[in-house]
């Protein structure tokens, strides 16, 4: 009994606890932000896909600044602002939303409609600096306050990353499943007024596990940090070398890193001051390219390029091949359940063979499932027809004034009682109202192969990512743990970014077997990057497969990384 109530009182799990607060609040409020802009456009996509652009785009352009001041301030500081930001943005935006519903028609006339452009406005930008917000709580926990709390043993630093993937796989597929229900037999205002309940206590609970994971884990408040905070040390040697008389990285109390910055405020004129971010930004991204693990970060990076996922892309195009929502639900946990089969996969491995062999392991493993995948393009069934031009679908609409299809409204129950956006649960139909094909002809061998393939390569797809995480997180110094896995965080949304780009401009179903191919050769391209990082890391051990040393893991760390955890 002493154990048990022991385990449910560490800091570790207190950890976990929080993570699932944060983690199930934000996935009720992804899902339901972006069905909640649907409804009030009038069932047009338009501020979904600028709401998706802005939060891509942001993280983009601002993701190695956030990390950069994940590094210049304290733990504790940088936790609990990420999360009040977060939390705070989330209830306003909830509440602005209500107001929208209530008086939706009064704000159409007043202005000409210009104020009700203002609301949805307002309601993106605040929703995008809650994005922002969660991911600096995101690098700041997952990336550096879980190495802490693991301390030097790096099987407990594999199992905490596991257990926290875990986490989220539940929590991807239960809480919009939760809110879907409660918007399904209320209605979205009153989700709204639930998501802002739920953030705000919420946000209290998460704050106080907070302060007592910091309590339990006195290394917390010790950060290695520049003294020249707003300077890369790889990168500025000689401008830190002009403004100071010691160079590199010391051992300091979090509480004297931020001593530092008033005084140099008052140091730096006004011009430095515009230029900085810009600085950080350059000295970021050349700090990514070299780190001894880029290689390994430009594969994980990679895999975000593909549309064989369970996002709004695969599973509409699934709809359209004759797939019910009720039937995606079911995959969408089979998925679920393999994702959380690749990180018990991701431990046993470590532990066997090392973890840049897992890496190894994992690649090969997601790569021969998704071949299912390309192979499926040509079975029966698929739509896939070279001979229609990819942009067929757009010069028809735009030359031949052709109406955009429209999105049939479904029935009200079936809208959220999935957990999946309202398209994906209407039926995609041509404007004159007469589908081109009924869904029960369409033979389901090609689909059934490319949902085989998609939901067994998330084993090796999720220990892949667990791999590299814990590169990153092993061989990164701990003073630019956060702008590096900023730097990281924006590769993975331009990959992304570039994904929905090379749907738009080829959205058909024609060419849909085209993006399975294209996605599988970005894969593939991910995972030869990572083989070239474990073979200039493990030089001819590379399928030596051993039994490591759980707390020293030899060939976790690249020859020459001098860094520690």
């Amino acid at each position: 009994l002493g154990s048990v109530i022991a385990y449910f009182t560490s800091a570790k799990f207190l950890l976990y606890l929080g993570h699932a607060l944060s983690t199930w609040g934000d996935r009720m409020w992804h899902f339901a932000v972006s069905v909640f802009l649907v409804e009030l456009y009038g069932n047009s996509l338009l501020l979904t896909a600028v709401y998706g652009l802005v939060v891509a785009g942001s993280v983009l352009l601002l993701g190695a600044l956030i990390g950069d001041w994940v590094d210049k301030n304290s733990r504790l500081k940088v936790a609990q602002t990420s999360l009040v930001v977060q939390n705070s943005s989330v209830i306003l935006c909830g509440v602005i939303l209500m107001i929208i519903f209530l008086f939706k028609t009064q704000l159409l006339t007043l202005y000409h409609g210009w104020l009700l452009t203002l609301c949805y406005i307002l309601v993106i930008t605040i929703a995008n600096i809650a994005n922002l917000a969660s991911t600096a709580t995101a690098i700041t926990i997952q990336r550096d306050w879980i190495v802490v709390v693991a301390g030097e043993d790096r099987s407990k630093l594999a199992d905490m990353n596991a257990t926290i993937r875990r986490i989220d796989q539940l929590t991807n597929i239960l809480a919009p499943m939760a809110v879907g229900q409660i918007m399904t037999f209320g209605s979205p205002m009153i989700g709204c007024g639930f998501i802002s309940g739920w953030n705000l206590m919420s946000m209290c609970v998460e704050y106080l596990l907070l302060w007592k994971v910091y309590q339990k884990t006195p290394t917390l408040a010790h950060k290695s940090a520049k003294v020249e905070a707003s300077e890369l040390k790889q990168l500025n040697a000689k401008k830190e070398s002009d403004m100071k008389p010691a160079e590199g990285v010391q051992l300091i109390i979090e509480k004297d890193v931020t001593g530092f910055e008033p005084q140099q405020e008052k140091e730096v004129g006004c011009a430095t001051r515009i230029a900085e971010p810009f600085i950080t930004f350059r000295d970021g991204w050349v700090a990514y390219y070299n780190q001894p693990v880029f290689l390994a970060g430009m594969g994980l990076a990679f895999l975000y390029m593909t549309v064989l996922g369970f996002d709004c892309i695969t599973t509409g195009y699934a709809y359209t091949q004759g797939l019910s929502g009720s039937v995606l639900s079911l995959l969408m946990g089979a998925s679920a359940v393999t994702g959380i089969m690749g990180t018990v996969a991701f431990t046993w491995l470590r532990r066997k063979c090392g973890l840049i062999r897992t890496g190894l392991i994992s690649g090969v493993a997601q790569f021969a499932c998704l071949i299912l995948c390309a192979i499926s393009v040509f079975m029966p069934g698929s739509p896939m027809d070279l001979t229609v031009s990819p942009f067929a679908d757009i010069s028809a609409r735009l030359f031949e004034n052709e109406p955009l299809p429209t999105i049939a409204s479904p029935e009200p129950e079936m809208i959220f009682a999935t957990g999946m956006p309202s398209l994906l649960n209407g039926s995609i139909v041509p404007a004159n109202g007469d589908p081109e094909m009924s869904p029960e002809s369409v033979p389901l061998i090609s689909v059934s192969l490319l949902f085989a393939g998609v939901i067994a390569a998330r084993v090796g797809l999720w220990s892949f990512d667990l791999t590299v995480t814990q590169l990153l997180q092993e061989n990164v110094i701990e003073s630019e743990r956060g702008i590096i896995n900023g730097v990281q965080n924006s590769m993975n949304y331009l990959l992304d970014l570039l994904h929905f780009i090379m749907v738009i401009l080829a959205p058909n179903p024609e060419a849909f077997g085209l993006l399975v191919l294209i996605s599988v050769s970005f894969v593939a391209m991910g995972h030869i990057m990572y083989f070239r990082f474990a073979q200039k890391s493990l030089g001819k051990q590379l399928f030596v497969c051993h039994t490591p040393d759980p707390k020293a893991a030899p060939d976790s760390s690249p020859p020459g990384n001098t860094s520690t955890v």
